[in-house]
């Protein structure tokens, strides 16, 4: 844990050195949790985004796109649920003065339960080799049988708990479970209190006639209150989703971790309308297929894993969380859920309004159950860079810290360098750069050795580099250097983005 604590250590640092992620406000000393993108991460956030939004609406026909206000009627919050239940359990060390979700500090513990369990099994492999069975093991081997009991009785009793709304229920488990504070190592808890985590704030130029609102804690809702809006403009039939991307705000009680959790982030969210009783079938398809996107950018399948919630929120009948292996654990980045009815018909209750769907096939009218898939994108950003930062030791003993970012949402696609900065090779480099620059996101550097710039080329995800050289000037060739092998070839100008494109963007 120490080793990946280090390495997180890392990329925060590199983030910053390397224009991805700069602290906000840092002139005044920065604002908790807030941070900003720099001129590589507001790109490769762009690209991240602009992958997403492809596989959803372009390659779909029967989703649209949607960008709804992020200030809401505040009945909408009442509709929903968020006003009475988007609340967190609080919990405080009386000794170390720090605030934790109650929730969290359990789900921690039974994280520790399952890094026991892997432990066991990881042992075990590197003993019995190709003859390991694994499914055997955790059905014979006492300690991950005593430990997979410790988690599901937990699992229950706690699922119970926040279901039930149980406050004291919950500090009572984290009595039991003997759980201490990380900072102070003391078990001296106050008693657990809920926690709204939306912020308010006032509409209106005078005092005396502003009205409170929200700030939305999510973006569903903009497209639950536009759901027939959607349909009827867009003329489309069941099953038809809507995708959208957008800001959110949450007022988190321990924001922490990076940009893993904030207190404004973005999130890609669809919501998909079918007909009741065929959800679960949907819900399958959606599972399966967003999983099929985060193994497309390369990601190793092993980094992930699915999480199927043994509590379910309110609104939904089966919820799971494709969860990716950060340096400090498995956390979710996308969450898969199947919301019932719950949402539209809440909205038609306090709005008056008919929300129904009328089926041309069957003349019937009904409200749409939903299926939805939400997607952090500050976390899927996190992820990408955790995946890709890499330190290598080379062949001649040097060392060279490279992001093996997937191509397809490098910042930059393509470099251009000239070898030296006379005998007429900038001039022949800055023109293949205005010619290649319409076709993909380039940049120039003639600043230093060849191998230095192409240090700082791997430093910051680029995955091609194009390096224009005396032979350029004679056979108009330039040698094409691959980020991840180091592999140089020789290629003719006029094939260069025909090449780089056919690398950088294979399909779904």
């Amino acid at each position: 844990m120490a080793k990946n604590e280090d390495i997180f250590k890392k990329i925060i640092s590199h983030c910053k050195e390397y224009g991805f992620v700069y602290p906000s406000s840092e002139i005044y000393d920065g604002l908790a949790a807030v941070y900003d993108y720099g001129p590589n991460g507001v790109e490769l956030k762009n690209n991240i985004r602009d992958y997403w939004w492809k596989s959803m609406i372009q390659h779909h026909e029967n989703i649209v796109g949607l960008d709804a206000a992020i200030f809401m009627h505040p009945t909408v919050w009442k509709a929903s649920g968020h006003v009475d239940a988007f609340k967190d359990p609080l919990i405080d060390n009386k000794d170390s003065k720090k605030r934790y979700r109650a929730d969290v500090l359990i789900e921690e513990h039974i994280s520790k339960l399952e890094e026991k369990i892997n432990k066991e099994i990881k042992k075990a492999k590197k003993r019995f080799g190709e003859k390991f069975d694994e499914k055997t093991f955790r059905e014979t081997n006492q300690r991950v049988i005593d430990n997979q009991k410790k988690i599901d009785d937990i699992n229950k009793r706690f699922a119970d708990l926040i279901n039930n709304n149980d406050l004291q229920g919950l500090r009572s488990l984290i009595d039991e479970l003997q759980i201490a504070c990380p900072v102070s190592g003391s078990r001296n808890w106050t008693d657990v209190r809920q926690f709204n985590l939306m912020f308010s704030t006032q509409m209106g130029s005078l005092s005396d006639d502003a009205s409170s609102i929200y700030l939305r804690p999510e973006t569903a809702q903009g497209i639950f209150v536009n759901y027939l809006n959607v349909q009827k403009t867009s003329r489309k039939k069941l099953p038809f989703g809507i995708a959208q991307i957008g800001k959110a705000f949450r007022n988190e009680i321990v924001a922490r971790q990076f940009i893993f959790r904030m207190r404004e982030f973005e999130q890609m969210e669809m919501q998909y309308f079918v007909k009741p009783g065929d959800e679960k079938e949907w819900y399958e398809y959606w599972k399966n297929q967003r999983v099929r996107w985060h193994l497309a950018l390369g990601i190793p399948n092993d980094k992930f894993r699915l999480h199927d919630h043994d509590k379910l929120a309110h609104y939904a009948n089966a919820a799971l969380d494709i969860e990716y292996e950060f340096p400090f654990g498995f956390k979710e980045v996308e969450g898969v859920h199947s919301r019932t009815d719950y949402d539209l018909s809440a909205h038609q209750n306090f709005s008056g309004k008919k929300l129904q769907y009328y089926d041309p096939d069957t003349r019937e009218s009904f409200v749409p159950y939903v299926v939805e898939t939400s997607i952090g994108l500050d976390r899927m950003f996190l992820a990408i860079l955790a995946n890709s930062y890499c330190e290598e030791t080379l062949e001649d003993g040097s060392q060279r810290t490279v992001l093996k970012i997937p191509p397809l949402v490098a910042p930059i696609k393509l470099t251009v360098l000239p070898l030296t900065k006379k005998d007429g090779l900038p001039e022949k480099a800055r023109e293949i750069m205005d010619n290649i620059k319409y076709d993909f996101m380039c940049q120039y550097d003639e600043k230093d050795a060849i191998g230095r710039r192409y240090r700082r080329q791997d430093a910051i995800g680029t995955p091609y580099c194009i390096t224009v050289d005396h032979q350029t000037l004679e056979d108009n060739s330039v040698t094409i250097r691959e980020r991840d092998s180091m592999q140089q070839d020789r290629i003719k100008i006029e094939n260069i983005s025909e090449i780089v494109n056919k690398k950088i963007n294979p399909r779904l």
